[in-house]
């Protein structure tokens, strides 16, 4: 039996936020690797291990969260993965947007740390939902 901790990529450019949700995670016994934008997410992606779950924001510099998930989930390497979006952003049509990009969860800031913690432990625990 291995003690492998499951694996979470972070990707938000608010380091104040970012170190709160690696705090949070880590206590709840995650790794984690965090990102402040979509080509620090990339770099990491394309070596491995790949992480068990994304905690992904939508407003990132450069390229938006949203574009950065149709990026990823154009590639098949990642289809298994899943994404859960933490964002700002609580309008009905961009969580729909978020979802149809291919976010398994949608979640909205400010959280509930144990809605966070339980949520990363759902997607990996069930996988991806694949909607077509």
């Amino acid at each position: 039996m291995t003690d492998k901790k499951p694996l979470v990529l972070i990707i938000d450019d608010d380091d104040a936020l970012q170190k709160l949700v690696v705090t949070l995670l880590q206590r709840a016994n995650f790794d984690t690797v965090s990102a402040m934008s979509a080509a620090e997410a990339a770099a990491i992606l394309r070596k491995p291990p790949l992480p068990d779950a994304v905690l992904l924001d939508l407003m990132l510099p450069e390229v938006s969260g949203i574009e950065f998930l149709r990026q990823m989930r154009a590639k098949a390497v990642f289809d298994k993965l899943p994404v859960v979006i933490l964002s700002a952003l609580a309008d009905p049509e961009q969580i729909r947007e978020g979802l149809e990009a291919g976010a398994d969860r949608y979640l909205t800031k400010p959280y509930l740390a144990n809605n966070l913690v339980k949520t990363i432990q759902d997607v990996i625990r069930m996988g991806r939902v694949k909607r077509n």
